[in-house]
């Protein structure tokens, strides 16, 4: 990599543990944030805090020179909706607001495909075309997508503020073969509608990593949303099928064969290189 130390917020979640290993298979020196040290992460320096507190982020930044920021409150649905708002959107502020001061020109955010407004509304919504791109229409009405469309905007500032590359990953449901997938998998298989909202589309925790790795290697200034996923769905039945029972009122806008997920995920392979290794056997 490009890059010689990466401070890694959020690091002992799903995904900052997936990245920090793979930082240090890589030989890239981390730093880690975390509200709570687990002693366990393969981090040269670990650093206890909120990351939304300036002089916490201030002392986790020391040395580095670019950023994954992944801590973050990942549903709207165990926290008062103030605070999941307010604390993923100030994080982010701070995170990438102390970064550019210090210096930092590269970073990767955790933004989320349920910034579409999908994901967790209170009814059912549907797009308004497949396959989704970057352009999709927002239908937001929860905090949760509203704090990650925040954090996009904040992430363009800090760009032009800063002349920082920031890198929004939009990620849809993230799991590891050994831990929570396969369940997710067999629930969504049973009935397709359990993942419908999220289009069935996932990634395994190790591609998570790999693009957060990836997104450093983007140099140009600039807020960069790019929409990660596996290529073909979560369950065996297929995709324009699916399409036409659970969001009959979305335009297809290409084909769709067999269990294609329904993504534009060109960007993906533009921009950084990037088509998931791991594919969930269904």
């Amino acid at each position: 990599m490009s890059v010689q130390r990466v401070l890694v917020t959020g690091a002992a979640g799903l995904i900052g543990r997936a990245t920090l290993d793979l930082l240090d298979v890589r030989g890239v020196t981390a730093n880690a944030l975390v509200l709570e040290d687990p002693g366990d992460l393969p981090a040269e320096l670990v650093i206890e805090g909120d990351a939304a507190d300036p002089a916490v982020v201030r002392a986790a930044l020391a040395g580095a020179d670019a950023v994954i920021h992944l801590a973050a409150i990942a549903t709207p649905e165990r926290d008062p909706a103030e605070k999941v708002f307010a604390c993923n959107t100030q994080s982010t502020f701070t995170v990438l607001e102390q970064a550019g001061r210090a210096g930092v020109t590269r970073a990767c955010v955790a933004s989320s495909q349920a910034a579409s407004g999908l994901v967790f509304a209170a009814r059912d919504l549907h797009p308004a075309y497949v396959p989704v791109d970057h352009d999709l229409p927002s239908q937001i009405e929860d905090p949760y997508a509203l704090s990650k469309q925040v954090d996009e905007l904040t992430a363009a500032m800090m760009a032009r503020r800063h002349g920082m590359s920031v890198v929004a990953l939009r990620l849809p449901y993230v799991g590891g073969f050994g831990d929570r997938l396969p369940d997710f998998a067999r629930r969504s298989a049973a009935d397709p509608a359990v993942h419908a909202r999220g289009l069935w589309s996932y990634l395994e925790t190790r591609d998570a990593a790999r693009a957060c790795l990836l997104a450093l290697e983007v140099t140009e200034p600039g807020l960069h949303p790019v929409l990660v996923a596996a290529p073909l769905t979560l369950v065996p039945q297929p995709t324009e099928e699916l399409m036409r029972r659970y969001h009959p009122t979305t335009e297809v806008r290409s084909p769709l064969p067999g269990r294609t997920v329904p993504f534009d995920l060109s960007r993906a392979v533009d921009l950084l290189g990037f088509v998931a290794e791991y594919r969930y056997p269904v």
